[in-house]
């Protein structure tokens, strides 16, 4: 009997060890690359101390968890390279669990966003922004039940109030190399 269980263990944690690539995987495995910068952003960015909200920027606000950002910054020089992790994050993208909802521009000058869950109760979008002479960022909104006009929301909200920008001082820096 004990064989037996030891064996269904084994199976069991064998096939629950996923090993396929995902957007996550990638994350983690260039956080710390030198090529990429890596930042989490909290809501806090969105300074709404002075801001008289509306009940749906509050909403909106309140469906926001954090944003994870992975900027990969490169040159003329090194396009082969871009190529490989363009495509390579392209082709994450393409999991069934990504839905496309935007392209803007072509190749590799544009960006697309895409997301995960349904249209009403979305728990993540993906940004992917690429110029092939500058870089690429993916952009990972997560939250909770957001859906498209929450995020609608969020830009008004950005734009009516001041940002907190320390947290973005890494890829400030990123740009200015």
């Amino acid at each position: 009997m004990n064989k037996i269980m030891i064996v269904l263990l084994s199976v069991f944690f064998a096939s629950s060890c996923e090993t396929k690539p995902s957007l996550q995987k990638y994350y983690v495995k260039n956080t710390e690359a030198a090529d990429f910068v890596s930042l989490d952003i909290a809501p806090s960015i969105i300074n709404t101390d002075s801001a008289k909200l509306t009940p749906d920027e509050k909403a909106a606000l309140a469906s926001f968890d954090k944003m994870n950002i992975l900027a990969y910054k490169t040159d003329s020089t090194h396009t082969e390279k871009f190529d490989k992790e363009i495509k390579e994050v392209k082709a994450l993208l393409k999991e069934e669990s990504y839905q496309p909802l935007m392209k803007v521009g072509s190749g590799s000058d544009g960006a697309a966003i895409y997301f995960v869950g349904d249209e009403a109760h979305i728990d993540e979008f993906v940004v992917l922004a690429s110029k092939k002479a500058n870089g690429f960022a993916v952009v990972r909104v997560l939250g909770n039940d957001m859906n498209p006009t929450h995020v609608l929301n969020m830009m008004q909200l950005l734009r009516k109030t001041d940002l907190k920008l320390d947290q973005l001082k890494p890829l400030q820096d990123l740009m200015k190399k």
